[in-house]
């Protein structure tokens, strides 16, 4: 048996008050009478075996079955005993995240057992964001993200949506285990990329199996995997290692209604009693407090004892719930001052033959310093195929027709015969693709031949 004992606490200012009321009390007072003992905090650990745990392993009925060894071992060993807090804290957040994984996994015919992929992630936090890039509950880099549907704008961030972003990790796990055929080698990749272990693949002479190519594949993936089937048992298992939670993070039911026009959330709560904060919390892909109206449609996540009162009232209250241009603008500028760089958002650049530093940050506007800050590097030196972290500059007052319409074009931005189109200052694609009809921003580009959305004043875009 194991016992954690944390640290003995003695309030010395509260005994010594204590004792003195007890020194001027009469003699029959029961404080006169009163014993002090010193309180000790600590926590039960069951002793537990490798045969123990192998056993229970055995039992378990899963759809990605595994077999135990001592890597995955050690991180039960590190999850129920060394890291115990960090286990209850995942274990206070599954009963709201795992049911909303569930009905994806099942839906799209996948393991049940990939719903622990996210702990692993982001433990279960669906604003989390790794050192490059990587956001939400399913860590989606933004150039994936986008692959699979979830947008990064100004205003929100799909990836931080728990509904959109389990959607998308569905479907990338799916194509991931069309590629390898094993589920072990397919979580490999989610984590370091498909090139990285079809190369571990090779040099470990084409073997099938993830232990097999364990020793080729990069560091933090070697435990990664192993790390997901010791998460698997130890929550099927808290009970025998004495884990428990005595208070869930997210408690309540969860609805959901579709809103399609431009809302101010703050007006939503003020008319609806529902608790501002409870709309953020519920619905973390939101940057700010207002639904743009370049988003046609927003699913947004309520209290479920809200809903019926909403749904029966919308009509009424949606002419009161649109975003003033006062308000609009002060958001804005909200976003942007807690932005680390403005107005601008983080993106990713893959070096390619013939760059250097001083043409990526021509590109981006910006001066080599910077981009050297922004990738913490110490030289000059890149190589291709080397992924850089750039912010690209945006135009968040461009999000809304509202804006749109209220801009006129100088006499001089079009052509007379109406085929080219001069770039205006605080233009970008999305803005010039409204204003003439029939135009998308993936036309303009393959009109003009570009690669990216970044466009500069006086430049000519072929529009027709």
């Amino acid at each position: 048996m194991k016992k954690a004992f944390t640290y003995l606490t003695i309030l010395f200012l509260g005994l010594l008050g204590t004792f003195q009321a007890s020194a001027q009390a009469p003699a029959e007072s029961p404080a006169s009478d009163t014993l002090f003992s010193p309180v000790y905090a600590y926590e039960y650990i069951p002793d537990f075996t490798y045969a123990e745990v192998a056993s229970r392993v055995e039992a378990l009925e899963n759809g990605m079955p595994f077999e135990l060894n001592k890597t995955i071992y050690s991180f039960i060993n590190y999850f129920t005993v060394r890291n115990r807090e960090y286990t209850k804290m995942i274990m206070a957040r599954v009963d709201f995240y795992f049911p909303i994984f569930e009905e994806a996994l099942k839906r799209h015919g996948l393991p049940d057992e990939l719903k622990y992929l996210a702990i692993i992630e982001s433990g279960l936090n669906p604003k989390a964001r790794s050192r490059v890039g990587a956001v939400g509950l399913w860590q989606f880099m933004p150039a994936t993200g986008r692959a699979y549907g979830l947008n990064n704008d100004f205003y929100m961030d799909d990836r931080m949506d728990p509904y959109e972003a389990t959607e998308a990790a569905c479907k990338y796990l799916k194509s991931l285990y069309s590629m390898f055929g094993n589920w072990e080698l397919a979580l490999a990749s989610y984590n370091a990329g498909p090139g990285n272990v079809r190369k571990a693949i090779r040099r470990s002479g084409y073997k099938k199996t993830f232990w097999e190519v364990y020793n080729y594949l990069p560091r933090e993936t070697r435990s990664y995997v192993p790390q997901f089937q010791a998460m698997i048992y130890v929550l099927k298992h808290a009970e025998d290692h004495h884990l428990f939670v005595n208070e869930i993070e997210y408690p309540g039911r969860v609805a959901q209604v579709n809103l399609d026009s431009h809302i101010d959330l703050e007006k939503l709560s003020l008319l609806t009693d529902i608790c501002l904060e409870d709309i953020q919390r519920l619905n973390p892909s939101l940057k700010s407090t207002i639904i743009p109206e370049h988003r046609k449609s927003y699913t947004l996540n309520i209290p479920a004892d809200k809903q019926e009162f909403l749904v029966s009232n919308l009509g009424a209250i949606k002419d009161s719930l649109k975003v003033s241009q006062e308000r609009l603008m002060a958001v804005t500028e909200e976003i942007r001052k807690s932005s680390p760089y403005g107005d601008r958002q983080r993106s990713t650049y893959t070096v390619r033959s013939g760059d250097f530093l001083g043409r990526i940050a021509q590109r981006y506007g910006v001066s080599v310093a910077t981009v050297k800050e922004w990738n913490n590097l110490s030289s000059n030196t890149i190589r291709v195929g080397q992924r850089l972290v750039v912010y690209e500059k945006i135009n968040p007052s461009t999000t809304t027709n509202t804006v749109v319409a209220q801009r006129q074009l100088p006499a001089n931005a079009t052509s007379p015969d109406g085929k080219y189109y001069t770039v205006q200052p605080g233009d970008s694609l999305w803005l010039i693709s409204k204003r003439f009809p029939g135009l998308t921003i993936d036309k303009i580009k393959e009109l003009n031949n570009l690669n990216t959305s970044n466009i500069k004043p006086g430049q000519k875009l072929k529009i027709g």
